[in-house]
């Protein structure tokens, strides 16, 4: 019988661990997110700091060294977006990257999807989200016309205020894109973007909605449902997975809604299986808005509840953190940085304070999972689970 009967996965979205060897071919050489926010701003982190997370950038404290297990893991796919990084955890490597387009979309990708949506389009070029509703926000408010962008990663996003366009009315523009963006134009996500306010003060809201592609192979949410275990998502995970493989889900936005749902989740009785969850502030409040400040203080936050997380694990629970990528906010830019990623891994049935060393690929998650809940499926990546158990 497998020792564990549980497992919390928890992405601390952008929290990457430093620069990989190939980082400079996407711009981002001497990356590291948490190093430069933890140096710049010394968060308050006791409990991230007792499972380990300061030890995966170098930092350990003799005295009192971690009582969890901690790594780092390398990304093994091309990329630095959210679906990648989420894939490669669960299990699913890509072999090809996603198509980006630095200078905006083709002509005949936007005059596909004007015709097929009926609406006209401004903008389509790579911009940050902020800065592209201040420009063209009020151009869009006198026109109608939908703000189309994109960014480093492969994305095509739709912004709209909610007075013009509804967020209902909205999400369904981005069903059109998503089957306009397909082939050679198939993007990982559409994302639909709406904001309220007025020119000077336009503020984006929380019915932002993540249109992805189907995984292109199995994942390992796809292995535990098949196998009858229990799969939660809570946050952006179910649109990062396009809804597959989850038994239930909590679209919560935020971070604080989604520790609360993370611990409602943990405190239903008898279930067997994966929480996965995503808590997205760091990267798009802070790392993507060049705010190391705002970004340890949604550090500190996080842990601050941590201790809630721990306590309903029971005995035969296991707690993964880590990220999907980095979003360096010290970088001049505002993109996504490709980084190695830190894994902490605690559990009261487990052995305390093991290096897991450099890990090959986000993978290794995804086996690890699967060998400590007793699954028969075997995807990407090797198991670090022989190293933490008793």
């Amino acid at each position: 019988m497998a020792n564990i009967q549980r497992v919390a996965l928890i992405v601390l979205d952008a929290v990457g661990a430093g620069a990989q060897a190939d980082s400079a071919k996407y711009g981002d050489a001497g990356a590291n997110t948490l190093k430069h926010v933890v140096e710049t701003c010394r968060p308050s982190i006791p409990n991230l700091e007792e499972l380990g997370l300061l030890a995966t950038i170098g930092k350990v404290d003799e005295e009192e060294p971690p009582i969890g297990n901690y790594g780092i893991m390398r990304a093994r796919a091309a990329g630095k977006d959210t679906i990648t990084g989420h894939w490669e955890i669960a299990g699913l490597t890509l072999k090809e990257p996603f198509p980006t387009f630095p200078d905006g979309f083709p002509a005949e990708l936007i005059e596909e999807f004007e015709r097929e949506s009926g609406m006209q389009v401004i903008g389509n070029k790579a911009a940050s989200g902020t800065q592209i509703i201040e420009e063209l926000g009020p151009e869009h408010l006198m026109t109608g016309k939908l703000i189309v962008y994109t960014s480093a990663d492969s994305v095509f996003q739709i912004a709209a205020h909610e007075a013009i366009v509804p967020p209902m009315e909205l999400w369904h523009i981005c069903r059109i894109a998503r089957r306009v963006c397909r082939g050679k134009y198939g993007v990982a996500r559409v994302i639909a973007r709406p904001f309220i306010g007025t020119p000077g003060a336009f503020e984006r809201t929380g019915n932002r909605r993540d249109f992805s592609v189907d995984p292109l192979g199995t994942t390992l949410l796809d292995a535990l449902n098949g196998e009858g275990f229990d799969v939660y998502g809570v946050g952006k995970i179910e649109d990062i997975f396009n809804h597959r493989g989850i038994t239930a889900s909590n679209h919560a936005a935020g971070n604080e809604e989604c520790v609360n749902a993370i611990i409602d989740t943990l405190k239903k009785p008898h279930w067997k299986g994966l929480l996965f969850a995503n808590l997205v502030d760091t990267d798009m409040l802070y790392g993507h808005r060049n705010d190391p400040e705002g970004f340890a203080r949604c550090l500190e936050a996080f842990d601050q509840r941590l201790p809630e997380i721990l306590r309903l694990l029971g005995e035969r629970g296991m707690l993964i953190i880590t990220a999907d990528h980095g979003c360096d906010p010290t970088m001049p830019g505002t993109d996504h940085t490709r980084e190695s990623v830190p894994v902490l891994v605690w559990g009261l049935s487990l052995q305390e304070g093991v290096n897991l060393g450099v890990r090959a690929t986000f993978a290794d998650v995804s086996a690890t999972i699967l060998e400590a809940l007793g699954a028969r499926a075997r995807l990407d990546g090797e198991s670090f689970y022989p190293l933490v158990r008793q």
